[in-house]
C-alpha cells in the first residue's frame, strides 16, 4: 500500500522546522530517519498532509561528552551510536544500538526520531529509562528540558507540543561500579521484539547499591519495574534476590496477546530476559568485558 498524498518541506534549521510546524498546523509531521513513520504512512495509520524533512539540517548528528554526560544530536543514527567509542562507555547503549533491526534501519533511524515517535515496540525508551536521561525540546518559546520518565506519555504520545521537536538527548554517565545490559527476544533481526528488558546496576562488592530495570513491548509504553528494582537494591545479588526481581518483573508486565505469542508466553520471556540481563550487568559492573546479543526464535 502507498501513503496518501502529502506536501514535502525541507527545513534548513531546527528553528525553521519549528516555524514550519507552527504554520502548517496539526496535519504536519517531522521526518527524521523515517523508520517508524514511513511504515505507518504506508499502512495509512499515519496520514500527514505535510512532511517537514530534518535530514538536511547541519549539526544535528553528533555524540559528545560534556560535564559528566553524553550528548546526542537528534539525528544521530543508530549505527553511529553502535560504532561510537564514547557511547561504548555506557555498554547498554551499544547493546541497544547494535541490536536495532538490520543494517539498513540502523543507518537511517535516529535516536531523536525514535523517542519522539514513542513507538511502544521501540528500543531506545526502554534502555534510556534505566539511565538518567533528559530530552531537550525546541519550540517557538525556546528550549526546555524534560526528564525521559515524563517525556513519553502513552503509545505514540509524548510531552512535545505540536510545534516542538527533540533538539538533543542527554544521558548522565553512571557512577563507578556500574554496568548494564539490554536484551530482546525476536523472531528475526528486522522485526520488533516480542519482549525486551534493560537492566542497569551499581555494585559495591557483591551488594547491589542501586538498580534500574525497564521492560519493553509488554505495555503501551516502556515499563519501569520498580518492585523488581527494590528486590535487588541494597541486597546481595544472589539466586534468591534475582528470582524475586524476575517474579516482580513478570508481575508488572502487561502484555497483549498477538501473533508473537500469548500474554503468559510474553511474561515468561520477560522473566528470562531480566535474569540474563542482571547476570550480564553484574559482570560488567565488575569490569568484565561481556558480549550481549539478542535472542532469536
Amino acid at each position: 500500500m502507498y501513503p496518501r498524498a502529502f506536501h514535502y518541506h525541507r527545513a534548513g534549521s531546527l528553528q525553521e522546522a519549528v516555524t514550519m510546524l507552527s504554520q502548517l498546523g496539526d496535519d504536519a509531521k517531522l521526518l527524521a530517519g523515517g523508520q517508524s513513520l514511513i511504515p505507518l504512512m504506508k499502512l495509512r495509520f499515519a496520514n500527514p498532509a505535510h512532511l517537514v524533512d530534518l535530514n538536511f539540517v547541519s549539526g544535528t548528528s553528533y555524540i559528545k561528552e560534556e560535564n559528566g554526560s553524553l550528548l546526542f544530536g537528534p539525528l544521530t543514527r543508530h549505527a553511529e551510536i553502535e560504532n561510537s567509542a564514547l557511547a561504548a562507555k555506557i555498554p547498554i547503549l551499544h547493546d541497544c544500538a547494535a541490536g536495532i533491526a538490520d543494517v539498513q534501519v540502523r543507518n537511517r533511524g535516529t535516536i531523536g526520531g525514535s523517542l519522539a515517535e514513542a513507538d511502544p515496540s521501540g528500543d531506545w525508551a526502554v534502555v534510556l529509562m534505566t539511565l538518567s536521561t533528559d530530552v531537550r525540546c525546541l519550540g517557538r518559546n525556546g528550549q526546555r528540558t524534560v526528564a525521559l520518565n515524563s517525556f513519553i506519555k502513552d503509545a505514540y504520545t509524548t510531552e512535545l507540543a505540536h510545534d516542538e521537536l527533540v533538539s538533543e538527548v542527554t544521558v548522565k554517565m553512571p557512577p563507578k561500579g556500574s554496568g548494564g545490559a539490554y536484551l530482546a527476544f525476536k523472531r528475526a533481526a528486522p522485526v520488533y521484539p516480542t519482549a525486551s528488558a534493560a537492566v542497569q546496576l551499581t555494585m559495591e562488592g557483591d551488594t547491589c547499591k542501586d538498580a534500574a530495570i525497564a521492560l519493553g513491548c509488554v505495555g503501551l509504553t516502556a515499563i519501569k519495574a520498580t518492585d523488581a528494582e527494590a528486590a535487588l537494591r541494597g541486597k546481595a545479588v544472589t539466586e534468591k534476590s534475582v528470582a524475586a526481581a524476575v517474579e516482580a518483573a513478570r508481575t508488572v508486565a502487561d502484555p497483549q496477546p498477538d501473533m508473537r505469542g500469548s500474554a503468559d508466553y510474553k511474561r515468561t520471556l520477560v522473566g528470562a530476559l531480566v535474569k540474563r540481563a542482571i547476570a550480564a550487568a553484574v559482570r560488567r559492573a565488575r569490569g568484565e568485558q561481556v558480549e550481549v546479543n539478542h535472542l532469536y526464535a
